[in-house]
């Protein structure tokens, strides 16, 4: 039997030693040719093993390249592992674990997808895992948790609330600073009174302390004793730090409140409102008897800051005693809107308060730029005037101790009767005030002179303007320059008088603005044109040119005096076009100096024109110095002397008295700026029509043609009657 076993072990050894043929053979070459990661597929190719990858893909050809591990956790396809998990990469694999802050509920602490995830949140807190200080209390979040301060706690300086390394410290009393200067014993007993409660301060009693500061400032203005007798310069410093001390006293001490609404009040009327909230997204509003503060979570939120929030409002109905002669500076576009309401006749300006002084103040303590504008209601019961006007105003500090009554960052909404609706950029104390305005009565006189003056002008004015265009005897390039002149004056001024004041619509009063700022510009730039004439007419007495004269000046002067005019209106109309037209008159508006788009023009013309004349007058005193006793050149010579001197007198000087009505001289030179003005149209037809020897010839030819042909009409009328009764003496 054994020998039968024995003769099969040729034929077994010789089956185990068949697959380590030419196979085995291969996988040794292998071996020495595929890179680590890898493993054989024939004599000529490599796989990469699962996990890995190389860059011609799983499977390659060149020995020389290499395999790489496969990050499953990362991009393009990640592996997910679930809602509260994490995947974590190995080399050749991955596996999933619960994200920090959860655990599995099944044990197993390693998963490989997301069917197998039984992660939940770890309450850190009751299990004892957090490490909170002690002056903090633990609160679980998903996932995590945070350390809170403890009612009437709050973090120590340099440390954020609601950290894990939160370390917190009791609230203390702030510091009260004394105004420094003022000697006032009602004043001192205030203070030793705050001090008392700032030493007796525990955050277990903050309500007690907060109900007795308010009362504690409430005696003082109901019973101010010698700080009514300080002057009112010291009142004005006074007062005022009093309510910033007490907003910033209550802003501290009010974080110890837990979260709510209240109200405090004191027995002179005194009202307090305070709101401690957790952030939020709702709007806040607190409402008192006469006020009502709204504001938005934005404004409060402090940057870092997602602790408790306060926001405080504080009517001192008895402040209005001490601030009420203080000083008003209002926002300088609303005092030139003013001005230009009642035509720069505005003399002085008192005012009242009308509603009770308010603090308001929220957490944050940079108030000076909020994220939105608060919202303010004040109830009062004085109704304005014709010439009162309501102004929401907030108290500003002065570089000397003392402050005023301002309104910047602060406007009205609304006005009614009885209430008043304001919103600012910014908190302060506010109060309501209605200004009364001493305006001026306006001058009669002047009105009168303008209608009668204007009025001789369009007739002076228009009876020139036929003169240059049908006295054919002196039409020329200067005629040109005194027609146009003399038409953009009539245009203007007839627009002026007919529709300076029809401010109902306001479309049509910024087109009746624009068209006076066109023809007025255009009305200086022909004055430009006829000074830069009359220059080169007087240069002509030294340089023989004047062909080359004539030639520019009709090629040049109807672009430029229409043209220039028109591309500055254009700029002005397409920047700021609102500002075409005010509500008292259609003209420019004051604001951000859109008035210079017209004295800007007439300044610089007036300024060449001055240089025209004195080099005219310097040429033609060289002129005169050098010339003999001929007659015609002479007299040539002193008329443009006097026309250049009347040309300054009139076309320039007119308007610059306009710029002088400033200081004890306005008057004056309102009553000369008005007469000159009105009848400039008038000299304009003295000096170059009557005064001029061709057209007074031409003047009495015409009255001669007209003459003679009355006469002939009237001998023709004569002889008519005549034949007219010889017929009838032969008939009978």
């Amino acid at each position: 039997m054994r020998k039968k076993y024995l003769s099969l072990l040729p034929g077994l050894l010789v089956l185990l030693l068949f697959p380590m043929g030419p196979t085995a053979q291969n996988s040794k070459a292998c071996a020495l040719q595929c890179p680590p990661n890898s493993s054989c597929v024939n004599g000529t190719t490599c796989r990469c093993t699962p996990g890995f990858i190389s860059v011609s893909g799983e499977i390659f050809t060149d020995p020389l390249e290499s395999c790489y591990d496969i990050n499953e956790c990362g991009p393009p396809s990640p592996v997910y592992c679930g809602i509260s998990a994490d995947c974590q990469n190995l080399e050749g694999g991955y596996y999933c674990t619960c994200s920090p802050g959860y655990e599995p509920v099944s044990g197993a602490t390693i998963f490989r997808n997301e069917s197998e995830n039984t992660c939940r949140d770890v309450d850190e807190c009751s299990s004892g895992q957090h490490q909170c200080h002690n002056s903090t209390v633990c609160v679980n979040t998903v996932g995590s948790y945070r350390c809170h301060c403890r009612q009437g706690w709050e973090p120590k300086p340099g440390l954020w609330y609601k950290q894990m390394n939160t370390i917190c410290k009791e609230i203390s009393f702030p510091t009260w600073t004394a105004p420094s200067g003022i000697k006032s014993q009602a004043l001192s007993h205030f203070l030793n009174r705050i001090q008392d409660l700032g030493r007796n301060f525990s955050s277990a009693s903050v309500l007690n302390t907060v109900g007795d500061l308010v009362q504690e400032t409430g005696d003082l203005l109901e019973t101010p004793g010698d700080l009514k007798t300080l002057p009112f310069s010291e009142q004005h410093f006074v007062v005022p730090n009093l309510l910033f001390g007490l907003e910033n006293v209550l802003r501290g001490v009010s974080k110890a409140l837990p979260k709510g609404s209240f109200t405090f009040n004191s027995s002179a009327g005194i009202e307090l409102s305070l709101e401690v909230q957790a952030p939020s997204y709702r709007n806040i509003t607190l409402i008192q008897k006469q006020t009502k503060m709204m504001l938005t979570w934005d404004a409060v939120r402090d940057s870092g800051d997602s602790g408790l929030a306060v926001v405080g409002l504080l009517s001192t109905p008895g402040m209005d005693r001490f601030l009420a002669e203080a000083p008003l500076v209002l926002d300088a576009e609303e005092l030139t809107t003013l001005h230009e309401t009642h035509r720069g006749l505005l003399q002085e300006t008192s005012h009242i308060l009308l509603s009770d002084v308010i603090s308001a103040f929220i957490t944050n303590k940079d108030t000076e730029n909020l994220r939105s504008p608060v919202t303010f209601v004040f109830q009062h019961s004085v109704t304005p005037g014709p010439r009162e006007k309501v102004h929401c105003v907030y108290w500003e500090h002065g570089q000397n101790g003392s402050g005023h009554w301002d309104t910047r960052g602060c406007w009205v909404t609304r006005t009614r009767d009885n209430s008043t609706t304001c919103q600012c950029s910014h908190l302060s104390i506010f109060a309501v005030l209605m200004a009364h305005y001493s305006v001026q009565e306006e001058d009669s006189a002047l009105t009168v002179i303008t209608y009668m003056g204007l009025s001789l002008s369009l007739l002076c004015l228009l009876l020139a303007a036929l003169t240059f265009l049908l006295c054919k005897a002196i039409q020329n390039t200067s005629t040109s320059l005194h027609l146009q002149l003399s038409l953009c004056l009539f245009l203007a001024h007839l627009l002026f008088l007919t529709a300076i004041d029809r401010t109902e619509s306001k479309v049509l009063c910024a087109i009746i603005a624009g068209a006076l700022h066109y023809l007025y510009l255009a009305s200086f730039t022909w004055m430009l044109l006829v000074g830069l004439h009359l220059f080169l007419s007087a240069r002509n007495l030294t340089v023989v040119n004047y062909s080359g004269i004539n030639r520019f000046m009709k090629k040049a002067m109807f672009p430029v005096g229409y043209g220039v005019p028109a591309v500055i209106v254009a700029i002005s109309a397409a920047s700021r076009p609102h500002l075409y037209g005010t509500s008292t008159s259609c003209w420019l508006h004051s604001e951000k100096g859109f008035k210079w788009g017209f004295l800007g023009p007439v300044c610089a013309i007036f300024s060449v024109n001055l240089a025209f004349f004195l080099m005219t007058l310097w040429i033609l005193k060289r002129k005169l110095c050098s010339l003999n006793s001929e007659v015609s050149t002479l007299q040539n010579t002193r008329m443009l002397t006097f026309k250049a001197t009347a040309q300054l007198f009139i076309l320039g000087c007119t308007w610059f008295l306009g710029i002088l009505q400033v200081g004890l001289a306005a008057r004056v030179m309102a009553y000369l700026f008005t007469i000159i003005n009105s009848l400039q149209g008038v000299f304009i037809f003295l000096v170059y029509c009557l005064l001029s020897q061709q057209v007074r010839e031409q003047y009495r030819k015409w009255l001669k043609r007209i003459r003679k042909s009355k006469a002939e009409s009237e001998k023709y009328t004569l002889s008519s009657r005549t034949m007219s009764e010889g017929c009838k003496h032969s008939e009978s």
